[in-house]
């Protein structure tokens, strides 16, 4: 019998393949990332509370802290100290304003913490009225509260 000797062919790793399929996730990705949403709220769902009430529409002012540290109430510039002249102004025109304090979004050099401290104090001091936001809670008349728990 006569043995026939094989040639053992030389194992390569094909390239190509490997090279179509990396381009291909790469695609899938770069696509996903254009086709992605960007989320500027997050829902937050909200409490329902017994002492709820309907919203009335009333007029509305915004005292805005600035990345920069400047404090606008309304449209208009303000320093710190005339912030309560400000605002009892603007209650004084219109009773049933509504204030809403906002920090502008972004960083900042600045600290911006104590800067927001005093400013809701000034709020606070000047008798404006800040409220509990949320939605009523339906109308039955027992409303059940949660247990508190105990320490």
């Amino acid at each position: 019998m006569i043995k026939v000797r094989r040639q053992e062919a030389d194992l390569r790793i094909e390239m190509m393949p490997l090279i179509d399929v990396i381009f291909l996730i790469l695609t899938f990705f770069l696509y996903a990332m254009v086709l992605m949403v960007r989320v500027d709220m997050v829902p937050v769902p909200m409490e329902e509370y017994a002492s709820g009430e309907a919203p009335e529409q009333a007029p509305a002012l915004g005292v805005v802290l600035r990345t920069d540290g400047t404090i606008h109430v309304g449209q208009n510039e303000v320093a710190m100290v005339d912030i309560e002249s400000a605002l009892r102004n603007a209650v004084d025109a219109s009773p049933d304003t509504a204030i809403y304090l906002v920090l502008e979004e972004g960083s900042s050099d600045i600290d911006r913490g104590p800067l927001l401290t005093e400013l809701w104090d000034r709020v606070r001091k000047a008798g404006i009225e800040i409220r509990l936001v949320g939605r009523p809670a339906p109308e039955s008349g027992n409303v059940e509260l949660p247990p508190v728990p105990t320490p």
